[in-house]
């Protein structure tokens, strides 16, 4: 398919060699686009060319499509920027932040006919060009949040490009995508942070007993300190909001457990209302492929820690055409092996169990 065919006219600049701008480039070149790198650092757009995410931007280039990919403090200036000199092309971004971007764009000067928001939800705890990969964006939701003033032909320029990365385009408002993006993204980052960084005032004996639990609670607190620095700054009251009734709710937490301590049992109910609301908060969260949540079984295999051995337990369950939902893989303390927790639908899981031991797999549950 050309990418005529995909509906995206001549070529697309990606101003940003980060992770997110070189994997939208890789998406794009995958597909025959051409693609104009810029960016501030050359070494990134060296990067950038050499995994085949296009070719740098020349002064003589005219892009149809312009995608800023630059950290949020500087995102509304380079669509300004941008917006001057290619004034017949479509302007976009990659900001998790939107109102207040979009918002200095224009006032810099962007024509807002031609600005249309957008924010790709996927991301990796790694930065930079070489952490890029063509896939990233394959079945994810980008966000577009068109401004009142965002000509329809614009838009639909920028739903092509999102379809063409592979995603999918969803619109919001962008008040309500600020705070929505508030509550399941920035806020967890500052949580993960914030736990993590309880581990420094800890001793190593402690820390050495982690279990997956506290590996999946803190996984993102690896993320890129700039860059998330300047996301909560520009999302800053959002952020803020949704903090404040968690600690509202931590602290609630907090006397009751003193209260239970000291044989209350109303402060028990307390601690076991928030648990109960967890539970069927978790269940809101959408399942695989976006569908309704659905419950799956866990099925517990002990395997040694070589080569060869997830491959032979996955093709176990291919064997006996059972499809494997979701994978958990949780390392043995001190011990050459791991815990792989196997999820599969529960009418699959006792059919599973029997294959699994029949292969002399050691089934834990």
């Amino acid at each position: 398919m050309s990418p005529e065919d995909l509906g995206i006219p001549g070529p697309v600049a990606v101003i940003g060699s980060g992770l997110i701008g070189t994997s939208v480039a890789l998406s794009l070149s995958r597909l025959g686009v051409d693609v104009l790198l810029a960016d501030t650092d050359p070494s990134s757009i060296d990067t950038a060319v050499s995994a085949g995410a296009g070719r740098p931007l020349a002064e003589s280039d005219t892009p149809a499509v312009v995608v800023v990919a630059v950290p949020p403090r500087h995102t509304g200036r380079v669509l300004a920027e941008a917006s001057g000199r290619w004034p017949e092309a479509t302007l976009t971004d990659v900001a998790s932040v939107k109102q207040t971007v979009l918002d200095e764009a224009v006032a810099l000067g962007a024509d807002p006919r031609r600005l249309v928001g957008g924010h790709p939800m996927a991301g990796r705890e790694v930065s930079g060009a070489a952490a890029a990969v063509a896939n990233l964006m394959d079945d994810r939701l980008w966000v577009v949040t068109p401004l009142p003033e965002s000509e329809v032909e614009h838009v639909r320029r920028v739903h092509r490009l999102i379809s063409a990365c592979g995603a999918v385009p969803v619109e919001m408002d962008m008040t309500e995508h600020d705070a929505a993006v508030a509550l399941v993204s920035h806020t967890p980052q500052v949580l993960a942070s914030a736990l993590a960084g309880q581990l420094l005032e800890s001793s190593p004996d402690s820390v050495r007993i982690a279990g997956q639990g506290l590996r999946d609670m803190t996984r993102i607190a690896a993320s890129n300190v700039d860059l998330w620095s300047d996301i909560l700054a520009a999302n800053a009251v959002p952020v803020a909001d949704v903090i404040d009734q968690l600690v509202a709710s931590l602290g609630r937490v907090s006397d009751a457990l003193r209260a239970t301590s000291n044989g209350s049992s109303v402060a028990v109910d307390g601690v076991a209302d928030l648990l109960d609301a967890g539970v069927q908060g978790q269940r809101m969260i959408p399942g695989k492929h976006g569908a309704a949540p659905s419950a799956y079984r866990e099925v517990l295999v002990q395997v040694a820690d070589r080569p060869g051995e997830l491959g032979r337990l996955f093709t176990a369950a291919a064997e006996v055409d059972i499809n494997l939902e979701d994978v958990r893989i949780e390392h043995v303390l001190g011990r050459p092996s791991g815990l792989v927790g196997l999820f599969v639908r529960p009418d699959a899981g006792d059919r599973l169990i029997s294959a699994l031991r029949e292969r002399e797999f050691d089934v834990r549950g």
